[in-house]
């Protein structure tokens, strides 16, 4: 029994450690509020959001417009946006991965994720008449 505990404890130690939180809403709430959050897939930029009171946000793709919106929570953990651009909801599930938010789209595989990149209380720089800063 004493090799096969070593080989167990041996392959753990090996397994790369990935310890995911799954926030909720209020969780969610705290860690960005107030928050201007970039975004990369694939090692790639993807694009910002700015988190406001009140669950509102700005979003912009990479080199995009930005558009305004809201967030909700229909069920613990499914976060979901609304854009006034597009009135269909964009669910998604929130981790805490190493300090990190990482975000997974609604029926994505694990691996298919947004990963945050940088953090700033700054404003999104959103030209326009009533966007942003």
């Amino acid at each position: 029994m004493q090799i096969w505990r070593v080989l167990v404890l041996a392959l753990g130690a090996a397994a790369p450690l990935r310890a995911e939180t799954l926030l909720d809403g209020a969780g969610f709430e705290a860690r960005v509020t107030g928050q201007t959050l970039a975004f990369s897939a694939g090692g790639q930029p993807y694009g910002y959001e700015q988190y406001l009171p009140g669950r509102r946000v700005l979003w912009a793709f990479a080199g995009g417009e930005c558009r305004a919106g809201h967030w909700y929570e229909p069920e613990p953990g499914r976060i979901c946006f609304v854009y006034e651009h597009d009135p269909a909801p964009q669910c998604w599930a929130f981790f805490d991965i190493q300090g990190r938010i990482v975000a997974r789209f609604e029926g994505a595989e694990p691996g298919d994720e947004l990963i945050e990149t940088e953090r700033s209380p700054r404003p999104l720089n959103c030209p326009g008449p009533d966007l942003g800063a």
